[in-house]
């Protein structure tokens, strides 16, 4: 077949470019605009082999191959495939396994099937050698392609670039266009990209409910009145937050603490769980009305379920914030009672429970909730609340839009 393909090592590609841009091979030191990238690679394989695309296979690694935001993204961009293998901790590092493997195969299988006639190869490890020698004695064209080493040398086996049929060299100014280094300003990991909609929820004032008496409220806090119960598109107003962190209540009990100010009895504490929103010992419990609330799960048909499944592979990106905005949009929908809509918003900003934890259940279908350095993101998951609530507010807005012409 006069058709070309190409083989990507996304490990490589994106570690060789960090390198190269950002000074050490950590791909979280760079930014990466995956549409320009794919679109980057398919017409310089057009232009150099002569022959049309048939399609792009991105190799990379994942958490228990549980695709990330960026492979969701990836997959539905026309003529490209995904695969994965397994990224695992080793000596406080990650690793790839079984990608070599993968393309290895798919090398071979594509060559010995002639489904084209000329294949690029975005790679380094000298591991494909054996698939690349098999590939050229099915009359297959190897094409070998390196991004531009930060120190000038090869970042390829020898052996891999002795086999090639053509090589080409990805320099700075091809790289540049669709990846760029963060600027961390000499820190180390970037911090979060501030959202507007998550300092509204860390600023909050808590439910009623959920709040000591006026007079027991400490001084500071009773001169900032809670806000109207009105939780519609109106931008919401930063309150004074009288609600004790994990922080504060450990330096309650440490010795000579007793003279401190003690925390409202029934305040809620922010606590972020894969779990939900989790009681405390002196905590308010949920309304009734509250609790009793039916869970996506349960007002969702089998044919929903399909769709639904279908609409997360092919069109949702995996961003945090619009993942809650979806998980919203499909329990607003099929809610038989509306009253439990404005009785949420009456809630802003604590998700009940059993609500919250369906909600990050469904988040770390998109990779969202892996384990980043042993540790849970805590901002995606304001993130996803966030997205969640934006969503309500643009319903309860609309419902009550008639009401007020």
């Amino acid at each position: 077949m006069d058709r070309c393909i190409v083989l990507v090592d996304a490990g490589y590609l994106l570690g060789a470019a960090a390198s190269l841009l950002a000074g050490e091979p950590s791909r979280s030191r760079i930014t990466v605009d995956h549409a320009a990238l794919v679109q980057g690679l398919r017409e310089q394989a057009e232009s150099e082999t002569e022959r049309p695309l048939l399609r792009i296979y991105w190799f990379d690694g994942a958490p228990d191959r549980v695709p990330q935001p960026e492979h969701r993204r990836l997959r539905v961009m026309p003529r490209v495939t995904v695969r994965l293998g397994a990224l695992t901790r080793s000596d406080g590092r990650w690793a790839q396994k079984g990608v070599d493997a993968a393309m290895h195969a798919e090398l071979t299988e594509l060559a010995r099937n002639r489904a084209c006639s000329d294949v690029v190869l975005v790679t380094g490890d000298g591991d494909l050698l054996p698939g690349m020698m098999a590939a050229k004695e099915h009359g297959v064209a190897v094409h070998l392609w390196a991004v531009q080493a930060a120190d000038g040398d090869y970042n390829q086996s020898e052996d891999l670039v002795a086999e090639a049929d053509e090589r080409r060299v990805l320099d700075r100014t091809w790289i540049t266009k669709a990846v760029r280094a963060k600027d961390f300003g000499g820190v180390c990991a970037p911090p979060p990209v501030p959202r507007p909609e998550i300092a509204a929820i860390l600023s909050a004032p808590l439910p009623e409910s959920t709040l000591a008496p006026t007079s027991e409220r400490p001084a500071e806090q009773s001169e900032h009145p809670s806000a109207p119960a009105d939780h519609g598109s109106r931008e919401r107003v930063p309150a004074a937050k009288g609600v004790p962190t994990p922080k504060d209540l450990a330096a309650l009990r440490t010795p000579g603490a007793q003279t401190a100010v003690q925390p409202p009895a029934t305040a809620t504490l922010r606590w972020s769980s894969d779990k939900g929103w989790v009681d405390r010992p002196g905590t308010a419990a949920e309304p009734p009305e509250i609790a009793s609330m039916p869970t996506l799960a349960q007002v969702t048909t089998a044919e929903q379920r399909w769709a639904d499944r279908e609409e997360d592979i092919t069109t949702v990106g995996g961003d945090p914030f619009e993942v809650g905005q979806v998980f919203a949009r499909r329990w607003i929908g099929r809610l038989g009672d509306q009253g439990h809509l404005q009785k949420l918003s009456g809630m802003y900003p604590r998700i009940p429970h059993r609500i919250d934890g369906e909600l990050l259940r469904y988040a770390a279908r998109f990779g969202l909730l892996a384990h980043k350095d042993d540790q849970i993101d805590e901002h995606d998951r304001y993130a996803i609340r966030a997205g969640f609530w934006r969503e309500i507010d643009v319903r309860t807005a609309a419902e009550r839009a008639p009401a007020g012409d």
